[in-house]
């Protein structure tokens, strides 16, 4: 107990002693003024409120930091999910286009010309081939014996003397020429609606195709816009002839396309042989500073060729030879002392390489040459190919077959109805392409004489479709189809169709015109044919007789 009281007396003391009240001097010293003590406190507080801000400010800034990094990484993935969306439909487009371009290459082999069937005929047709009636077969018969056969029983003569006199004219010719430097003239061919026996029309007009080529060392090189070279869409159907030594490389030399320099010399090709003269070019009927041939240059000299060949036999014949018309070099006119005259057109071509494709300088009564890009590009002709396919189709024909019946017809009504309204962009070689397509489509039997007016109507109809759709194929030219036995080159088969109607796309005025003058024609057909028919022979309701190909 006492050790206790003492323990409790000790502490007391010790905490008095020990109060800085009783020795302020000792213990510490106590501020005299508050004010320095609020002063102090308030610079304190101050400092802490700014270190907050400055926290707060730094804290703002890592989360927005934060925030940004996540909404790019949203970003990012979005974009990752759209390039793979992209993706997916980009090669689903891809799929889809190749397998368009697969139906289309089946769908141009298997069918490449829309023939029509007979329940989208009316669809089709619409007004202008509503109403209209063509004559029965005795009326069509009639008129065919009186109109078309009665004006055309003397062509065979014709031919024959027209082909006679060629011949004699191109022997001399030849005699006329420098064989060392001017073209080499081959025989002449016939071809057309005069050798394909369908012409109807007066005056009668043979159609001469004469080919010729360069004399040594030198060969023609063609190409065509189906060879493998850029063509412009305007310039398909056309082709360039490159007049080249026959020992030139057809691929070319490198010697050509760089300079090799002053002090280096080609091993393959000496420096006299690689530079062409432009005088020696122009002399082989190139177009200026090319080596092109051009088509004008040829006109020129096959005229001057042919007047001085006449000058030399002139004295053999009892008629007078002149070029009838200015604008077509070629067409020649032979006129007897009885005022009689028979016209014909000899035209010089290119054999493209070894088939019967021709390029051809220029059309006879033919506005396609206005439409020649230049003198440099030459139309092809399929003209010999096109009479081998008819005679070859006509062999499986029956007897007195009425394809040529309704060409001639057709041909014969749309001449007609062009001395009316005046000349149309619609041509007979339309027509004859109409003809192609159906002869080919068709099965022979329905080629019969007695269904002569079933056949005019499918040709009629087919034709007011093509000019519906603006489309009309060229009959060769990427069909596949085309009969073995005529050895037709398959770099013409293969190659995309070519439309006819064309030029008609952006021609507006001239399309416009060909419509209205074919829906003109539809509407004047009877009246046209009962024009020419005044009774009905018994004797010609059975058949059309016709002078066999």
């Amino acid at each position: 107990m006492p050790v206790g009281l003492f323990r409790v007396c000790l502490l007391v003391i010790t905490a008095i002693v020990n109060h800085p009240l009783f020795f302020p001097k000792e213990n510490g010293t106590v501020p005299e003024n508050t004010e320095e003590i609020i002063q102090k406190m308030k610079e304190r507080e101050e400092s802490l409120r700014l270190e907050q801000l400055r926290l707060e400010q730094e804290i703002a800034h890592q989360e927005a930091t934060q925030k940004a990094l996540e909404e790019a990484a949203v970003v990012v993935e979005e974009s990752k999910e759209g390039r793979v969306r992209w993706d997916m439909w980009t090669a689903l487009s891809m799929v889809i286009f190749l397998l368009i371009e697969l139906w289309r290459q089946d769908f141009q082999e298997g069918n490449w010309q829309d023939i029509g069937g007979e329940e989208d005929d009316m669809a089709v047709l619409g007004k202008a081939f509503k109403g209209v009636a063509l004559p029965d077969k005795a009326v069509l018969a009639s008129f065919y014996e009186k109109r078309i056969l009665g004006t055309t029983g003397d062509m065979a003569r014709m031919r024959e003397m027209v082909e006679g006199f060629a011949d004699d004219l191109l022997e001399a010719l030849r005699s006329v020429c420098n064989r060392d430097a001017d073209m080499e003239v081959e025989d002449c061919m016939g071809v057309g609606s005069m050798y394909e026996n369908w012409r109807v029309r007066k005056p009668f007009v043979c159609d001469l195709i004469v080919p010729f080529a360069p004399p040594e060392p030198y060969c023609f090189r063609c190409q065509t816009w189906c060879s493998g070279d850029s063509f412009p869409p305007d310039e398909q159907g056309y082709g360039t002839i490159k007049v080249c030594r026959a020992d030139e490389d057809v691929t070319g030399c490198i010697c050509d396309k760089t300079k090799l320099g002053e002090d280096m010399l080609c091993l393959l090709h000496s420096q006299v042989s690689s530079t062409k003269p432009s005088s020696e070019m122009e002399d082989l009927l190139c177009f200026k500073n090319t080596q092109y041939l051009d088509a004008d240059q040829v006109m020129k000299w096959f005229q001057i060729a042919v007047t001085k060949a006449w000058n030399r036999i002139s004295h053999k014949y009892e008629f007078d030879l002149s070029f009838s018309l200015l604008d077509s070099p070629g067409a020649l006119k032979i006129k007897f002392k009885s005022g009689k005259s028979i016209a014909f057109n000899l035209t010089p071509v290119v054999q493209y390489e070894n088939s019967d494709v021709y390029f051809i300088s220029h059309f006879p009564r033919s506005s396609l040459a206005a439409d020649i890009p230049s003198s440099t590009h030459w139309f092809l002709t399929f003209a010999v190919y096109e009479r081998r396919f008819i005679q070859l189709v006509s062999k499986t024909l029956p007897a007195n077959a009425c394809h040529v019946s309704c060409l001639q017809i057709l041909s014969f009504l749309h001449g007609k109805q062009c001395s009316l309204t005046g000349p149309s962009g619609l041509t007979n070689y339309h027509l004859k392409t109409v003809l192609l397509h159906l002869l080919q489509a068709r099965p022979s039997q329905d080629w019969a004489p007695e269904k002569l007016e079933a056949r005019l109507q499918d040709m009629l109809k087919f034709l007011e479709k093509c000019l519906h759709e603006k489309k009309l194929y060229h009959f060769f030219i990427g069909n596949g189809k085309v009969p073995a036995e005529l050895g037709f080159p398959i770099i013409f088969q293969r190659a995309e169709p070519l439309n006819l109607f064309r030029p008609f796309v952006l021609r507006r005025d001239i399309y416009r015109k060909m419509v209205d003058t074919f829906h003109e024609m539809l509407r004047n057909m009877s009246a046209l044919i009962n024009e020419y028919t005044v009774h009905i022979p018994l004797a010609h309701t059975n058949g059309i007789r016709k002078e066999p190909l």
